[in-house]
């Protein structure tokens, strides 16, 4: 079976100005869950808008589900990094609103949005608005909103970085859980090497100016994950090892 994503000697630049993205090659098979590590200004969420179709390529060729990204668009949903709700709805009409867009008759999308509510823990939240809601309520909102598209393909730009440390860990956890239930390829932008660690079965540590791929880590934690998992020294030992990749990468770019 050929790879969900590919990326193929991949380049990107934006009109005539520098490199972003210096031939990019990976693979990600269906269930993956990669993690975009790396300087800031490496191309991580860069990486995410080519998979997505939001932007063009300046080189190279990226598949998505063997289609070219324009073509697959139905194939994935997009979480950014602010929850990006509208206020005059409900978080059941928030959840909605792809649907609405795909034209799905209205009482397929008030079911699916509410099953997508009841698998982020918000059912009973569906009649309020955004105001009535906290910070890590309404990321669970912009989740859900994603899901109700049934994507095979996740794409999470640091959805969690606004959060504090415990409200993080706390929607990492409900994050695998979910997916768990669902079975989505996930790429997921992030800062934190813990954040990464825990969540992936690869990690890919970039580095920048312009972006490449500098080094895959695999991370060889079983799933489900849990608290304990942080406890564990294997996990601990990873943190520490990517940790010191990336404090390298960044070195080498002062």
């Amino acid at each position: 079976m050929p790879p969900l994503v590919e990326f193929n000697q991949v380049e990107k630049r934006y009109g005539e100005g520098p490199l972003i993205l210096d031939r990019i090659n990976f693979a990600a098979e269906r269930g993956d869950f990669i993690a975009l590590i790396g300087p800031s200004g490496c191309g991580k969420s860069t990486i995410l808008k080519l998979i997505a179709g939001l932007s063009p390529i300046s080189g190279g060729t990226v598949t998505v589900d063997g289609m070219i990204p324009d073509n697959a668009i139905e194939e994935l949903a997009f979480v950014f990094q602010e929850p990006t709700l509208l206020p005059w709805l409900t978080v059941q009409k928030n959840v909605e609103v792809p649907l609405r867009l795909r034209s799905t008759r209205s009482d397929r999308r008030a079911d699916l949005a509410a099953k997508c509510l009841q698998l982020v823990g918000l059912s009973e939240r569906a009649h309020y608005y955004p105001r009535q809601l906290s910070g890590g309520q309404k990321m669970r909102v912009s989740i859900a909103r994603a899901l109700s598209l049934s994507p095979k393909i996740l794409l999470l730009d640091e959805p969690f970085g606004a959060l504090d440390e415990m409200t993080r860990d706390h929607l990492n956890e409900e994050l695998l859980a979910i997916r768990e239930q669902k079975a989505w390829t996930a790429f997921f932008v992030t800062h934190s090497v813990a954040e990464a660690v825990f969540l992936s079965n690869r990690i890919f540590v970039l580095s920048a100016n312009p972006g490449r791929l500098h080094r895959e880590v695999p991370v060889d934690l079983p799933y489900p994950r849990t608290e304990e998992t942080r406890q564990s020294a294997r996990y601990q030992s990873l943190v520490a090892d990517v940790s010191k990749l990336l404090r390298s990468v960044e070195r080498n770019q002062l």
